[in-house]
């Protein structure tokens, strides 16, 4: 991943107090240095709202603002050659398969998710068992001649 948006997210987590470290402030002051002013005004002008600057990609949604992103941000953000911005919301954006785990260390040890628990098959419905007849179903309330009527040829034997 791109060192520019490590920096902004663990400028995020320190401002955000996801991450407590003992020289935040300075922490926050040398990531902020290593960081353009273009980037960084956009930075602090989503943070003046209360916003989250920079938010993470997963399934093509942005999670800042839960709309998807598309197909051709999600490859440049793949091939790391630029910084993508969320059409929606305008937060910076990357993929959060690639630093959740950086970007957590301090947080909680890997692996501490349960697996989803496995469901059980459900019992197959008893199946309708259709009788088929050999031509169209006529009312028996109907006589003889309202048959032959709607069907010449169809006759009643006697026998």
């Amino acid at each position: 991943m791109n060192e520019l948006l490590q920096n902004l997210i663990k400028l995020q987590a320190i401002e955000f107090k996801e991450i407590s470290e003992k020289n935040a402030g300075a922490t926050a002051g040398e990531l902020r240095g290593k960081i353009p002013p273009q980037i960084l005004g956009h930075y602090d002008r989503l943070l003046a709202k209360g916003r989250k600057g920079v938010a993470a990609v997963r399934n093509q949604v942005c999670t800042g603002c839960h709309m998807r992103v598309p197909v051709a941000v999600v490859a440049t953000l793949m091939h790391d050659t630029d910084i993508q911005l969320c059409e929606n919301c305008g937060r910076y954006l990357y993929l959060a398969g690639d630093t959740d785990a950086k970007a957590e260390e301090g947080k909680s040890p890997a692996g501490t998710t349960r697996p989803k628990p496995v469901r059980k098959a459900r019992k197959p419905k008893s199946s309708l068992q259709l009788v088929s007849t050999p031509g169209p179903v006529m009312p028996l309330a109907m006589g003889e001649d309202a048959r032959t009527k709607m069907q010449p040829g169809l006759r009643s034997f006697s026998g």
